[in-house]
């Protein structure tokens, strides 16, 4: 019996991808689960920022500290609001220029369709683990977060920016000629942004998930409808867990919330 306070799965990149999960009685290494029987309970919540048992608002905090902590300002998913390159504080700038002030990757993701995004450097291949993406690539390498956001913003207008997590887990991707979306890309980029693009340096990462069988239709478990769920673990994609029953479970979007894990 396992028990903890969800929080996203931690990563190492292998072939394939290992999967761990944090609880308090150490780290669950969920690849070490699949075709095996899961039963999740829900027992609470608890803040992943003040630690009290109060309702889960959005990503892991309650509502007081999603408002109030510096991790989840609006410039977490819209870069192209950062301040901190200009000394200009949104909630904390000591926070904020450790987290903007550093190399940021402008890049591209094919889980279910080719789409753009923005991760700090530090955070690669994980970034892209994290939204299944089983192939991925660097655009642009800018010297910090802001930058990034303005190369996103001018790449929105040309491609996608989300991600179809449904087709991203049942494994339906679209075809693409990379070469041909890289040059596309780059054509769209700022004139700001055109010194940070490397023409010789381009590579294409394959990306390989714990997955014994994809599921056919999507399910999602809810805990506040379906506080106890027994399934057989299939495979883990993204922040996915896939049952044989078609039931999926987004471990990241219930951060914050307290479960007992048994296996058999």
């Amino acid at each position: 019996m396992f028990e903890g306070t969800l929080k996203k799965m931690q990563t190492e990149r292998a072939a394939p991808i290992n999967y761990f999960l944090n609880t308090e009685e150490g780290f669950l290494h969920l690849n070490q689960c699949l075709n095996r029987t899961l039963q999740i309970t829900h027992i609470g919540s608890q803040c992943l920022n003040c630690n009290q048992s109060l309702p889960i608002f959005r990503q892991g905090h309650c509502k007081s500290c999603f408002f109030d902590s510096p991790a989840t300002g609006d410039w977490i998913m819209r870069p192209e609001l950062s301040k901190a390159h200009l000394g200009e504080a949104d909630r904390d700038l000591e926070y904020e220029q450790k987290m903007q002030l550093q190399p940021h990757i402008v890049y591209f993701a094919l889980s279910s369709h080719l789409k753009v995004g923005v991760t700090r450097k530090s955070q690669l291949p994980t970034r892209w683990i994290d939204q299944g993406a089983h192939e991925a690539a660097v655009l642009i390498e800018v010297p910090n977060r802001y930058l990034a956001g303005v190369g996103e913003v001018a790449l929105k207008n040309h491609f996608s920016d989300k991600t179809n997590w449904r087709k991203m887990l049942q494994h339906q991707a679209e075809p693409i000629q990379w070469t041909d979306e890289r040059n596309k890309a780059l054509d769209c980029l700022p004139n700001e942004l055109k010194p940070y693009i490397n023409e010789k340096d381009f590579s294409v990462e394959k990306l390989q998930f714990p997955v014994l069988q994809y599921p056919e239709k999507v399910s999602s478990l809810n805990l506040s409808k379906t506080p106890l769920f027994q399934g057989k673990l299939m495979g883990i994609k993204g922040q996915y867990l896939l049952f044989e029953d078609q039931t999926v479970f987004n471990i990241r979007s219930n951060e914050g919330q307290r479960v007992k894990i048994s296996i058999s």
